[in-house]
């Protein structure tokens, strides 16, 4: 079997990149895929250019079922990667092919078959209640029926580790059953996710030189070591890499597909993926975790948004020399950037090169860095955070340069507040609404507002809207997109500090920007203003490079 990639370079089959999301992430609590879920992963999946792709277990779930008919009648055509469909052996005692579940996965239309079975004398004894001997018959008998209707077979070695720790003849003797009737490769399966990279490695190495066979290997993260074990793994002799998608999984999940394949390619020079498409990591990652409704991990490694960030100011001065210093890849080799986060940490050369990130070059600009530098703090120590709130810092940055140099820094917000006021009105029936009044003045002009809403900061930015929009149109496309409050002490009961986030769009871009008071309704306010301020000051920029 040969891939080829986009620009037809052959991709060979001397090492699978095997993922299981579709079945074994699907494990993970809190997921559950619809079917139009499992095609749209799966063809996330192909674009990334993996090898193979398990779609489910056909004939024991319904879901599964329909995913592999939808796929086999079209809807899912991949470019780089086979389907697979995943079953146990016939059960003991029967045939292989009068087994409905054997039948299910041949009717699944899939090329390739994944089988589980038992590889530790226990399990086959206490859980399937049989003997070893017949255990093997069930693979073997299995394994040759569907090499013998034109399947590709791969065998899950289930407890592997373990089961060859207590009695490593039967679990060979398993091994040798499966790639004796014709499976391609035996997979060693870390079931419990209880070992360690050192110990796995020198099992797999060792089975690789006692039997010649091609070994695979899937690690569950009990023990935080999935993506490490399966590394090890790959160091040792094994050839085939069984992940899932950001590490779902059942329990503490599986390998993370990410990170193993971001190491065995970056780190090792294995070429794992097609040509061009070890940047795509970062894009499918997140994607992925949107369709499983999951928050992207900011901290995962290779594709969090938080992986290539830094915050420290010795840090932020290494990087100013030189990214490496401080970054073990470039970041674009997976689809990632570097940011610095700005906080009380930050020292000048972290305001230089977040200046930067923001088109802004501040190397000539001492004086406003220093000034800048100092207002952070200050701020931070009153807390305000502005690593999560780079509209702020940008318009605190530019309220710097313009001050040191003498020209007209970008305004408060795009208008001039003269008062506004909030009240609640609790009725009788229980319902609370709440009304804002604002008085602001629009250029020359006067304005009083007046809205309602279902709370103080959403009648408050309905009232200021409704002044603003006849005046200033373009306040109609801003709207607001998430909105996060945080209680900053717990000494003073009511009297808390509260700081607010508000992240606004417009249908071209976000940005956020950060509000602290005593007063949540004046945090709220101070996140709003700046959010206009913002969005005015990009238009004023748009404007000046057209003329």
């Amino acid at each position: 079997m040969t891939r080829t990639t986009p620009a037809g370079t052959p991709l060979g089959d001397e090492f699978h990149v095997y993922d299981t999301t579709l079945r074994d992430g699907a494990q993970r609590e809190g997921i559950s895929y619809s079917v139009t879920d499992k095609i749209a992963v799966a063809r996330l999946l192909d674009s990334l250019g993996v090898g193979f792709i398990e779609g489910g277990w056909p004939g024991a779930l319904p879901k599964d079922t329909e995913f592999f008919h939808r796929a086999a009648a079209g809807e899912l055509e991949l470019r780089h990667a086979a389907l697979v469909a995943f079953g146990s052996t016939r059960r003991a005692g029967t045939q292989a092919h009068d087994d409905p579940q054997v039948r299910a996965l041949l009717d699944s239309q899939a090329p390739v078959v994944t089988l589980v079975a038992k590889s530790d004398r226990r399990h086959i004894e206490r859980a399937l209640r049989t003997d070893v001997a017949e255990n093997c018959a069930m693979v073997a008998d299995t394994v040759r029926f569907l090499v013998g209707e034109g399947r590709r077979v791969f065998l899950d070695a289930e407890h592997f580790f373990d089961g060859y720790a207590f009695d490593p003849d039967t679990s060979l003797r398993v091994l040798e059953a499966a790639a004796g009737a014709g499976a391609d490769v035996v997979v060693l399966c870390d079931t419990n996710g209880g070992q360690l990279p050192t110990q796995l490695a020198e099992t797999v190495t060792e089975v690789v030189a006692r039997t010649g066979f091609r070994v695979g290997i899937h690690c569950q993260d009990d023990t935080g070591c999935a993506v490490a074990n399966t590394v090890a793994a790959a160091q040792a002799g094994a050839t085939h890499v069984q992940c899932t998608a950001n590490g779902y999984g059942e329990r503490a999940g599986n390998a993370d597909l990410f990170p193993v394949i971001g190491n065995l390619a970056t780190k090792l020079d294995m070429p794992v993926l097609p040509e061009g498409r070890l940047a795509e990591l970062t894009r499918v990652s997140h994607a992925i975790a949107e369709i499983a409704n999951l928050a992207p991990d900011t901290h995962q490694a290779y594709v969090g948004t938080s992986t290539f960030a830094h915050k420290a100011g010795l840090h932020a001065s290494a990087i100013k020399v030189d990214p490496e210093l401080y970054n073990h890849i470039d970041p674009a080799r997976v689809g990632n950037g570097m940011r610095v986060l700005v906080t009380e940490m930050a020292g000048r050369a972290s305001l230089e090169l977040k200046g930067a990130e923001l088109g802004m070059d501040l190397s000539d600009s001492p004086d406003a860095v220093t000034g800048a530098v100092r207002r952070v703090k200050e701020l931070e120590a009153r807390g305000w955070s502005f690593e999560a709130a780079d509209a702020s810092l940008e318009l605190l940055l530019r309220r710097e340069v313009a001050a040191a140099e003498g020209e007209q820094a970008p305004p408060d917000a795009p208008f001039e507040l003269e008062s506004y006021r909030v009240l609640l009105d609790h009725a009788q029936d229980g319902s609370v609404v709440s009304e804002a009044t604002v008085k602001v003045h629009v250029g020359q002009e006067r304005v009083i507002a007046t809205a309602e809403g279902n709370g103080p900061v959403n009648a408050l930015d309905a009232a200021l809207r409704k002044a603003l929009v006849p005046h200033l149109p373009w306040v109609e496309s801003v709207e607001l997109a998430d909105y996060k409050v945080r209680i900053l002490t717990d000494t003073h009961g009511t009297e808390a500090v509260t700081r607010v986030l508000v992240e606004s769009r417009d249908g071209d871009q976000e940005w956020t920007t950060v509000g602290v008071h005593g007063s949540i309704v004046e945090a709220s306010w101070l996140a709003l203003c700046d959010a206009l301020a913002f969005k005015a000051m990009r238009r004023d920029a748009v404007a000046s490079r057209k003329s």
